[in-house]
């Protein structure tokens, strides 16, 4: 699971509870039960070893080489999901002695192969942000183009031209402009915008492409 800050992209983690590999650190996930749909094990997993619910999840890669398990041979289904920090709050469940965010780039040495399946999300991510709006899901619902800018620049991992970035995405006619600014803040307030989602929808429905 992905999720932004001020500083960083983090990475949901959760200290294991069981061996093999007690105390040290993975990401969430547990076997399917008889007669359960896969994404629905994955929501399950995630509620029972984080407390989150209903945020973005999507399908990303099967995982099945012969020793990846010291117990037996297991076919993992991977997911990956996006949350935004400010929004959700993280607890360890049922399932977990632990759960904390990490830096991307401040990740342990994880158990099982859990290290390539996180970096294999990530290049997806990386990827996939430029062609579909699903950075969305990491900002507050009300955000300032800022903060959007800033997403881009910590996924992407590289500097964008403010008055580019800004008058491609402005042009897209996905953002609606709200009559607020953001309060608490030391430099100067800026004007807020939320992603419109139905706009986006009918938009993709003509022949849109969204492209960043």
């Amino acid at each position: 699971m992905f999720g932004l800050d001020e500083k960083d992209l983090r990475v949901l983690l959760i200290q294991r509870n069981n061996e093999p590999f007690e105390g040290r650190w993975a990401l969430p996930g547990g076997f399917a039960k008889v007669g359960e749909a896969i994404e629905e094990t994955a929501r399950r997993e995630l509620t029972e070893e984080t407390g989150l619910k209903n945020i973005y999840l999507e399908q990303l890669y099967t995982f099945g080489e012969p020793d990846r398990d010291p117990r037996e041979h297991v076919i993992t289904i991977a997911y990956y999901a996006l949350v935004n920090l400010a929004e959700h709050t993280v607890r360890p469940a049922t399932d977990a002695r632990n759960a904390a965010w990490f830096g991307i780039d401040d990740v342990p040495d994880l158990a099982f192969d859990h290290n390539r399946i996180l970096y294999t999300a990530y290049h997806r991510l990386k990827g996939k942000i430029s062609y579909v709006p699903i950075g969305f899901e990491l900002l507050p619902r009300k955000f300032a183009l800022r903060q959007l800018q800033q997403l881009y620049e910590k996924i992407l991992d590289r500097k964008l031209d403010k008055r580019n970035f800004r008058k491609k995405i402005l042009k897209m006619d996905i953002l609606r402009e709200l009559d607020e600014i953001e309060t608490d803040v030391a430099h100067r307030a800026a004007r807020l915008y939320c992603f419109d989602k139905q706009a986006y929808d009918r938009k993709t429905q003509e022949g849109f492409s969204f492209e960043l």
